[in-house]
């Protein structure tokens, strides 16, 4: 729980909350996240006004055209197309090992990805919430293969004509240009699959900066846009996409990153916010995003670049400063400074940090000895979070923000971490 500061000025998160965060659920406990409910009632009207006006673009589906792209779109349907938490998700799953064993590792994913796989249909779409999970699941056709996830996100890339959304210069509409860059990198005769990523990059790099805010000014953005624009990169041979990236990076990295702390701040809200037990809000998942962001940047940028060496100094900072951070029980909370207030594990940022950190492991950049009994912990109490079902439960639905949820909660963005996490960690296990 937190307080906000009085005379805070409303942040653009405000003024584009209704566009990645549903409207509360009533009765649904822990929804309201601060004391003051006058306060929560403002914001609850402003996220109503909101969505009467926004309008976000559906997925393209068999039979449609890009045209169809502009029909109105509200928050609640983007946030029942990507989870839910139902009273009764039926029993825990039990026999998943906690081994840390390729075999037993890829038994956990199978069962995960196999759920979601079903779980989702009738909602596949090129949201940012549906991005993350498409990363998941092609590190997961990978490490299991498995071609039937693999093959239903070229499906969805293939209904959507490799577009990316239509909001321009968000970082939320363009990772999804990931997973069609993934699929060009295995035909690269199939331009169809990098010319619309490509063009939309190039009109963001067209963009002058403005001086008032920031390009990303969450968060959360710098695993939506970095990635693809170093992928673009490898994709083009243009160093371009390289240059743009690494300066936007560091301007919001000037803007949210706490180097005391080691962590970022979600947005310019919180640099003048508290927790209740007084310390300053870091959110669990925001620095998944970015630890997890770090990750994939520095698998693209070539070792020779001059500006790897910042990277690699962040992704350590940040990963040395999560790890002490991890609770007994090895899954983090909504929380990081606070997690007496949020007491249920949140296993989507706990997922992204194990990512991360099993990535350096494997590629050296973190020490075995000492990272491995982290990611081991939690993937070990990730498991306890897994249905028998194939449900990925204590996942935070979507937000900006600590909050609580259902022990059931499960959300695509949270299964697609989880992948990603198993999926390298079978990279750095035994046999």
């Amino acid at each position: 729980m937190f307080c906000n500061n009085p005379g805070h000025a409303p942040s653009r998160f405000e003024r584009e909350r209704i566009l990645r965060f549903p409207m509360p659920v009533p009765g649904d406990p822990g929804e309201v996240l601060e004391d003051n409910f006058g306060e929560f009632m403002i914001r609850s009207l402003l996220s109503l006004v909101l969505l009467l006006v926004a309008l976000l673009p559906a997925t393209i589906a068999p039979g449609q055209t890009n045209s169809d792209q502009n029909a109105p779109f509200d928050a609640r349907r983007e946030g029942e197309a990507a989870g839910d938490q139902p009273d009764d998700p039926g029993p825990l799953a039990k026999g998943l090992s906690p081994a840390l064993q390729r075999k037993a590792i890829r038994v956990a994913i199978k069962k995960v990805a196999d759920w979601q796989l079903k779980q989702a249909e009738g909602h596949y779409n090129i949201q940012w919430t549906f991005a993350a999970l498409y990363d998941g699941l092609l590190a997961a056709s990978k490490t299991t293969g498995d071609r039937r996830y693999h093959d239903r996100i070229l499906e969805v890339a293939r209904e959507n004509q490799w577009t990316l959304g239509p909001r321009f210069a968000h970082a939320d509409d363009e990772a999804i240009g990931l997973t069609y860059l993934a699929f060009y990198a295995e035909d690269t005769q199939s331009k169809d699959r990098l010319v619309p990523t490509r063009e939309g990059m190039d009109k963001v790099l067209a963009r002058a900066d403005d001086p008032k805010e920031n390009l990303w000014w969450w968060c959360d953005a710098l695993y939506m846009a970095p990635k693809v624009l170093a992928q673009l990169a490898i994709a083009t041979g243009d160093q371009k996409y390289l240059t743009f990236m690494d300066h936007e990076w560091w301007l919001t990295s000037a803007a949210l990153y706490e180097p005391n702390e080691h962590l970022y701040f979600r947005d310019n809200r919180f640099l003048t916010m508290h927790e209740t037990n007084g310390q300053k809000i870091f959110w669990s998942r925001g620095n998944g995003w970015v630890l997890a962001g770090l990750a994939m940047v520095l698998q693209r940028l070539p070792e020779s670049s001059p500006d790897r060496a910042k990277y690699v100094a962040q992704y350590r900072e940040m990963a040395e400063r999560i790890a002490g951070l991890q609770p007994a029980d090895g899954l983090w909370r909504a929380s990081l400074l606070d997690p007496e207030s949020y007491p249920n594990p949140e296993i989507s940022g706990t997922a992204f940090f194990t990512y991360a950190m099993a990535w350096g492991i494997h590629h050296g950049l973190l020490d075995r000895k000492k990272y491995l009994p982290i990611v081991t912990k939690s993937w070990t109490g990730m498991l306890t979070h897994v249905y028998e079902s194939g449900r990925l439960g204590s996942i935070q639905p979507i937000g900006g923000e600590p909050g609580k949820y259902k022990p059931s909660s499960s959300w695509v963005y949270g299964v697609g971490a989880f992948l990603l996490a198993g999926s390298e960690l079978a990279e750095i296990a035994e046999n």
